[in-house]
């Protein structure tokens, strides 16, 4: 109980003191924008040159817009660890090492939901705003009053990640305290990029630990991250030691250098590109730069006159996202050696339905159920479907059937926080996935799927269905 008094009183106190001062700002932007009144009577325009006014107007309104855009991330990080602290006293101390899981999985999932951000985003967000109200305060402080931004401030957490208590306390007080020696431009002066490199050449030189140590512990955290990109591309990134970063990127741009000539089309970052591809899918070929088709499982939908070539409607891989024509035919000819092709309703591009009995799921429904969903059906999970589980919405045990309505897809963490706490699926449809519906009674429904009727090329014509052929249709998707 002491210590709900002590969030009701604190956060509640410093909260309405952070919406007071952007109340102040708001105003102090309507002033800005205001339209200038002539002195010598009232309603008349300044004689001054509309278009100079216009601009000096522009960039005072964006000077204190800046401000109530850090003023706002301050109320946001002081909301949501108040959210933190009540939710936890709320759901009282774990019994064991699931539950305490469980219950952190729940708190980060509401908070991404009620953001509409992802849940490594909500997580981070947390973290921010626990470092912020807690080993921070001088960086709050500045972001409070509008002298540093949000990015800043990231910056600062950032930085003092995994330092000790005294290292974090030094290196705040360096940039933040104006009486501090030789600490240069004030950090609000400095553009993200210009004060990150400032943060980390004073947090390197003044680091407890040595960089021999921190770099051993640096490469546990070693990976691979994929992200698919607009125009059917993605990036493909590697956290790495830096001596076999730096080697691997010198290795390609000579090999790249080596196959530029007059006879090259390809520059230079694309040469890289291509070499590196090239060697990580194994290529065989002796020239370097030549990719190879991908071997490896993949579900491709691509409408049928597409696929034959009569039309340009894009297909779509499951993993990315919209493709040209031309790679899935090339997947087809050179490529996958588990190609799916995925023949779609041509009256509105929906899938059929296809019926099981039994609990455990076929090869076909289970890629049936992959088209549907796309990725977990958990809000704002980009979880790709070679990682998820099929689930039974209603369980078996419980009378749930295996039939698609009943079936959704759930990565390993959403899984097991469905089965760990009160977060609950909805109902499926034929063609739509579950919503969920969240501890506190929220519903948050299902990402519709945006599908489109194929295209029909030029020389088909649309002709009307007869009743007997619409009774079959519906007889087979039954």
């Amino acid at each position: 109980m002491e210590s709900g008094v002590v969030i009701e009183a604190g956060g509640r106190a410093a909260m309405a003191a952070a919406v007071a001062s952007m109340g102040r700002l708001v105003d102090e932007l309507a002033g800005v924008i205001s339209p200038p009144v002539d002195p010598r009577g009232p309603g008349r325009l300044c004689d001054a040159d509309p278009l100079q006014e216009l601009s000096e107007t522009c960039l005072d309104g964006l000077a204190v817009l800046a401000r109530i855009e850090a003023m706002t991330a301050a109320a946001k990080v002081r909301l949501v660890r108040a959210y933190s602290d009540a939710a936890t006293e709320l759901a009282g101390p774990p019994s064991n090492a699931y539950e305490s899981t469980a219950q952190e999985m729940s708190l980060v999932a509401e908070v991404a939901c009620v953001l509409t951000i992802g849940e490594c985003a909500a997580s981070a967000l947390l973290g921010e705003a626990h470092a912020l109200t807690s080993s921070l305060p001088a960086t709050l402080d500045a972001l409070e009053s509008g002298a540093v931004g949000w990015q800043h401030a990231r910056i600062v957490v950032d930085e003092t990640t995994g330092l000790n208590p005294a290292a974090v306390s030094a290196l705040e007080r360096h940039f933040f305290d104006p009486e501090a020696p030789a600490r240069g431009a004030a950090p609000g002066d400095l553009v993200p990029a210009r004060f990150r490199g400032k943060v980390r050449a004073w947090r390197e030189r003044h680091h407890p630990e040595s960089l021999e140590l921190r770099r051993a512990k640096s490469t546990a955290d070693r990976r691979m991250e994929y992200a698919p990109d607009r125009d059917g591309m993605a990036w493909l990134s590697l956290y790495l030691p830096g001596d076999t970063a730096c080697a691997i990127w010198n290795r390609t741009t000579a090999l790249a250098r080596g196959v530029q000539g007059p006879g090259e089309p390809r520059n230079l970052a694309q040469l890289r590109a291509d070499i590196a591809a090239g060697m990580l899918l194994g290529s065989a070929s002796e020239n370097p730069g030549d990719v190879p088709a991908p071997k490896a499982d993949v579900l491709v939908t691509v409408p049928v006159f597409s696929l034959l070539g009569l039309t340009d409607e894009p297909a779509e891989i499951d993993g990315l996202g919209p493709v040209p024509p031309s790679v899935a035919r090339r997947l087809i000819a050179d490529g996958s050696s588990s190609f799916y092709r995925v023949l779609v309703d041509p009256r509105d591009g929906a899938p059929l339905e296809i019926g099981r009995t039994s609990y455990r799921l076929p090869e076909a429904l289970k890629r049936w159920l992959r088209m549907r969903d796309g990725r977990c059906t958990f809000p704002g999970c980009s979880n790709q479907t070679p990682d998820n589980d099929a689930d039974h919405l209603t369980a078996w045990q419980r009378g749930g059937t295996t039939g698609i309505g009943n079936l959704g897809q759930a990565c390993p963490k959403h899984h097991r926080l469905k089965h760990r706490s009160t977060w609950t699926p909805t109902q499926a449809t034929k063609n739509e996935p579950p919503g969920w519906i969240s501890p506190t009674g929220r519903h948050y429904p299902a990402e519709h799927p945006d599908r489109e009727p194929p295209l029909l090329p030029p020389e088909c014509l649309p002709v009307p269905v007869s009743p007997l052929e619409q009774a079959i249709l519906t007889r087979l998707a039954a």
